[in-house]
């Protein structure tokens, strides 16, 4: 009888402190993962409705610890400017932003953010609102949505803190994640930019992953 009441009274500590710890704690605790290598087919579409213009590109990506990030074009279409200023240059812009070492610069951890609890939960999913530290164009000002029962990150949701030019008035940012291979790796990337002359614009970023960390897997979003 003693030692059953050990268990029961080691679970019930177990669980207290489960309970006791938020859903923020459960987030640091995974926020920082060790970059991911990778092989990915990227499907990217921009458009503007102001001017009737749009554009795609696919897109193979690589990244891994001895080269870096790669891309190779595969196939194009639509107008000749949104497929070199912004969809190329989103994919130059990873590449340099591995270049430079800044991808920590952009993580959501306490470094770059100040977190707040919104104690609310929609399909499983909690509220977190996110500040960043700094004006940066690699942070973000809204809403991160993570699993309430175990901290797993799936979505976030904001502005971006600085915006990238004099001519654009904001960029809204919606990122989606999915844990595969045993890591956590974007699946989909929105953002719609409101610019002082054009209007609105659009783009949108999937991933379709070839291989994670070595694994073959194939996944479509």
């Amino acid at each position: 009888m003693a030692a059953v009441g050990c268990v029961l009274a080691s679970a019930q500590t177990r669980e207290s402190s489960q309970s006791n710890e938020s859903t923020l704690d459960r987030y640091l605790a995974r926020a920082v993962e060790p970059p991911v290598e990778y092989r990915a087919l990227r499907h990217l579409e921009a458009s503007n409705a102001h001017f009737h213009a749009s554009a795609w590109m696919d897109a193979w990506t690589d990244y891994d610890h001895e080269h870096g990030f790669r891309y190779d074009v595969i196939a194009e279409s639509g107008n000749g400017y949104i497929r070199s200023h912004v969809l190329r240059a989103a994919l130059e812009g990873e590449r340099n932003m591995w270049v430079s070492q800044e991808p920590q610069k952009a993580s959501i951890t306490l470094d770059n953010y100040s977190f707040e609890d919104r104690l609310t939960i929609t399909e499983g999913l909690a509220a977190l609102g996110i500040t960043p530290r700094r004006k940066d164009m690699l942070l973000i000002d809204g809403t991160i949505y993570v699993r309430a029962d175990d901290g797993e990150l799936r979505r976030v949701e904001g502005r971006l803190s600085k915006t990238p030019s004099f001519w654009t008035r904001s960029v809204e940012i919606s990122r989606r994640y999915e844990r595969i291979a045993g890591v956590r790796v974007p699946v989909s990337i929105e953002s719609t930019a409101h610019l002082l002359i054009a209007g609105r614009s659009t783009f949108t970023m999937t991933y379709r992953y070839e291989s994670i960390n070595g694994h073959k897997v194939d996944t479509t979003f």
